[in-house]
């Protein structure tokens, strides 16, 4: 099968292109100018095809999208953005018309990485985020919409304030609500399936991890396995709240409306999509164990 994966130089996409190769699939990825160079060698070296274009440049997408046979994309602005990149121009224009050049190119299956249905925050990137699954499931093609809930290696990390080498957490909310953390490489497998599988097509996945786990619960995790206190820093919903009302602009709007959902909860349950899609999925406590291998015991 020939597979375009878009977004194949972030973290996500990256970790589906080698599930794919590892698969002896036929993967083409679509790559920037500006993309990070070491992330495109990689790609290459794994064998993967290379075209050019952009989100933002449709005519680009057609000839990325001719002559294949599904389409992985876990494209978004929110992580990584060049000259240009908003979620109006990337996350919904730019994916909308990744959709209609894979229409008219005659791809068959198009798989959608959103995000969990529980987080309906009002927010640009929301908004952009179900936009793109509808014109997705009017548009005639075979599709499978992924819906992961919030992804461990980012939120339980210190870019969003869980230092766990130092100690130290910020939690959002009073960290009393259940979360199914998710590991992005369950994310990947999932895609990966959903391209194999005719049981994922024309389908929404709601996605989780194992473990319904409040940030309470995940700091005490931690604290066993480094063997010290951690120091947690609050932030209430109210402070989220006028966040979210005096945010400059779309993409930190968007991020406080995440902050918001994260204190809510994101609670699913995986025991009946496992039936059908087998896999082990990853536990915080094997995530934690992961990371703090070689933080010292105070």
């Amino acid at each position: 099968m020939r597979v375009l994966v878009v977004g194949a130089t972030g973290l996500l996409g990256s970790e589906v292109c080698e599930k794919l190769v590892a698969r002896q699939q036929r993967v083409r990825a679509l790559v920037r100018p500006t993309s990070n160079p070491d992330r495109v060698s990689r790609l290459r070296k794994l064998g993967v095809e290379l075209v050019t274009g952009d989100l933002k440049d449709p005519k680009s997408l057609e000839a990325a999208c001719r002559d294949q046979d599904a389409l992985i994309s876990t494209a978004s602005s929110t992580f990584s953005r060049a000259e240009g990149d908003s979620i109006e121009t990337v996350d919904r224009v730019g994916l909308s018309h990744l959709v209609d050049a894979a229409r008219k190119s005659g791809i068959r299956h198009f798989v959608f990485v959103s995000f969990s249905g529980n987080i309906e925050e009002p927010s640009p990137l929301r908004d952009a985020k179900r936009s793109v699954e509808k014109h997705l499931r009017e548009s005639g093609l075979g599709y499978t919409i992924l819906r992961p809930s919030f992804f461990m290696e980012v939120w339980l990390s210190p870019a969003v304030g869980f230092d766990f080498a130092k100690g130290s957490v910020t939690v959002y909310g009073d960290g009393t609500a259940g979360i199914s953390w998710m590991s992005y490489r369950d994310v990947a497998e999932f895609a990966v399936q959903a391209v194999e599988k005719p049981a994922a097509r024309n389908r929404v996945l709601e996605l989780g991890g194992p473990d319904q786990l409040s940030p309470f619960d995940v700091v005490r995790i931690f604290e066993r396995l480094t063997g010290r206190k951690y120091q947690i820093t609050h932030i209430s919903n109210e402070t989220l709240r006028q966040q979210f009302a005096s945010a400059p602009d779309a993409m930190q709007k968007a991020f406080a409306a995440l902050f918001l959902s994260y204190a809510a909860g994101d609670r699913v349950s995986m025991s009946e999509m496992l039936r059908e899609f087998p896999l082990q999925l990853t536990s915080v406590d094997a995530y934690a164990r992961s990371v703090t291998s070689g933080t010292s015991r105070a």
